[in-house]
């Protein structure tokens, strides 16, 4: 196409007027003009005509713990993470009602991320300040979202307590300005730090990291408490059985309850794009939190084979990660995701969504929200709907738990963390070549929150 300039682009006076025209010509925008003004949009295209079935019915189901809420915080991927891990426990201790710290694990993510952007700005100390990769990591900050490979990075270090004994606070379930302060830490860390390294103080800049991380761990320990070191592991089982077990540290409580069953996890993505062909590894750059721990690895499937995965393992008995883009086409009260259940083209005369590849190379749609799938409708082998354990409480949906739509599903589902044992070899093995290397604003490395 020949460039046009940009000046030539500008709406004039008869092109406003005609615009004007053909809005009046339309009788629908005066109904739809009445609605929009004291209704929100979803709510007006709502189309229950086409919406998926929303009775609670699955052919296939795991049987799981009551839902948890994350609250005004964006640790989805946390909370996803620990289900895991606490159905597990669950079964093992014949458990009815039980969770983990999601507390625990965050503070220690906090931490680590703030200690792997420090070592990610030194790394970059001599670009220039509005060097994209810098502006990218320091725009971005340390948030509350997360990777699957980064959840098990922390439990691996750090362990796992269950929630009783490192409980929420005020500011663990309301995370905003906590994170604002250590965000003007960093940035004013990546200030001082050039200036000291422009001037060959190279001490200087690492005993200024060094200040920082102790700064950030004071502000999570009055914000979030001090992480517990030793518990007495107490529960009633449904049985009604008392138990009690002493003198455990949160890494041998892992140890022993999960150990090195995480490492039977790997993450799958479905991006359907040109630059990442199917059957190969993929990692992000500078994104991570633990520096010495595994990166943030992912092998690019179809979404039939990634579909296939899933539902062999919650046939298995076991719950899935998974992450997905909840921002669109969905109803939060009832607890439904279903882009056949709202009908923008007739209101509008375009859709939101488009094609898959498209919407993750034009920024319209990437993955932003963990969750876990508990189960699934199956008419002969076609999935129909999906059962989600959501992380937002159990007063919306049905106490908490979510249906997703087929179609909503093979559009916004991006990712899910699978068990080795449902792979082929050959996956295992593609899984395990070495990854490309992805720019940190890749769309497969957005975080869950």
């Amino acid at each position: 196409m020949k460039k046009i300039d940009i000046n030539e682009q500008s709406i004039n006076s008869e092109e406003y007027t005609e615009l004007g025209r053909y809005y009046f010509a339309r009788p629908q925008n005066v109904i739809l003009r009445h609605a929009l003004s004291k209704t929100d949009i979803p709510t007006v295209v709502s189309d229950s005509k086409n919406r998926v079935e929303t009775l609670p019915n699955f052919s296939d189901e795991i049987k799981t713990l009551p839902v948890a809420n994350q609250k005004a915080s964006g640790r989805c991927w946390i909370f996803a993470g620990l289900n895991v891990l606490r159905e597990i426990i669950a079964k093992k201790c014949n458990l009815e009602h039980f969770e983990l710290s999601q507390n625990y694990v965050a503070f220690f993510d906090k931490l680590e991320k703030t200690n792997y952007l420090l070592a990610s700005i030194i790394d970059l100390i001599d670009v220039k300040h509005d060097d994209r990769t810098l502006m990218y990591l320091l725009q971005n900050g340390v948030g509350d979202g997360g990777q699957w490979d980064m959840f098990r990075n922390l439990v691996v270090k750090y362990g796992v307590v269950p929630q009783g004994v490192f409980e929420e606070t005020f500011q663990s379930s309301n995370t905003r300005y906590s994170d604002q302060l250590i965000n003007s830490y960093v940035r004013q860390f990546a200030f001082e730090a050039q200036k000291l390294a422009h001037e060959g103080k190279d001490k200087e800049v690492q005993a200024l990291k060094e200040e920082t991380i102790d700064k950030v761990y004071s502000l999570l320990a009055n914000c979030f408490g001090v992480p517990p070191t030793q518990f007495d592991f107490e529960y009633t089982d449904k049985d009604k059985k008392y138990h009690i077990e002493t003198g455990y540290t949160p890494k041998s409580f892992f140890d022993k309850y999960i150990g090195t069953t995480i490492d039977e996890y790997v993450s799958l993505i479905n991006s359907p794009t040109q630059d990442k062909p199917y059957m190969k590894s993929y990692t992000i750059d500078y994104l991570g939190n633990v520096i010495e721990g595994k990166p943030v690895t992912h092998l690019n499937l179809p979404m039939e084979r990634i579909k296939e995965l899933i539902i062999n393992q919650i046939k298995g008995g076991d719950i899935v990660w998974f992450g997905s883009d909840v921002g669109a086409y969905g109803d939060r009260v009832n607890g439904v995701w279903d882009d056949q259940g709202y009908d923008y083209m007739s209101a509008f005369a375009f859709d939101i969504k488009f094609d898959k590849a498209g919407m993750l190379d034009y920024y319209a749609s990437a993955m932003n929200h963990a969750m876990c799938l508990t189960g699934v409708n199956l008419k002969g082998s076609v999935a129909t709907k999906w059962k989600v354990e959501n992380s937002w409480g159990d007063a919306i949906g049905n106490k908490g738990y979510f249906i997703m739509s087929s179609t909503w599903f093979d559009t916004y589902v991006y990712q899910a963390v699978i068990l080795k044992k449902y792979l082929t070899a050959e996956e295992i093995a593609a899984y395990n070549t070495k990854p490309v290397v992805l720019s940190p604003w890749d769309p497969m490395g957005t975080l869950a929150d």
